[in-house]
C-alpha cells in the first residue's frame, strides 16, 4: 500500500514537471509575440495602435493558457 502511494506521488511530480515545460513554452510564445510587435512597430510606426491591441489580447491568451497549466500542476502535487 505504501508503495502505491509513493509511485502515485512519484507521478504526479513528473506531470508537474511536464507542466513546467509547457509554462517555458508559453514563456517563449510571449517572448515571440512581443519581439514580432516592436519588428512590426519599428518597421511601420503607423500601425502602432492596432498592433498593440492584438498584441494585449496575444499575451492575455498565452497568459491565460500559462496560468491553467499552473494551477493543473499544483492540482497534480498536492
Amino acid at each position: 500500500m505504501e508503495n502505491e502511494i509513493l509511485q502515485d506521488k512519484s507521478m504526479a511530480f513528473i506531470a508537474a514537471g511536464i507542466c513546467a515545460i509547457a509554462m517555458s513554452a508559453a514563456a517563449w510564445g510571449l517572448t515571440k509575440l512581443w519581439t514580432s510587435l516592436i519588428e512590426t512597430v519599428g518597421r511601420n510606426p503607423q500601425v502602432k495602435k492596432d498592433v498593440t491591441l492584438f498584441g494585449f489580447i496575444g499575451m492575455g491568451s498565452i497568459e491565460s493558457i500559462a496560468l491553467y497549466i499552473l494551477v493543473i500542476a499544483i492540482l497534480m502535487i498536492l
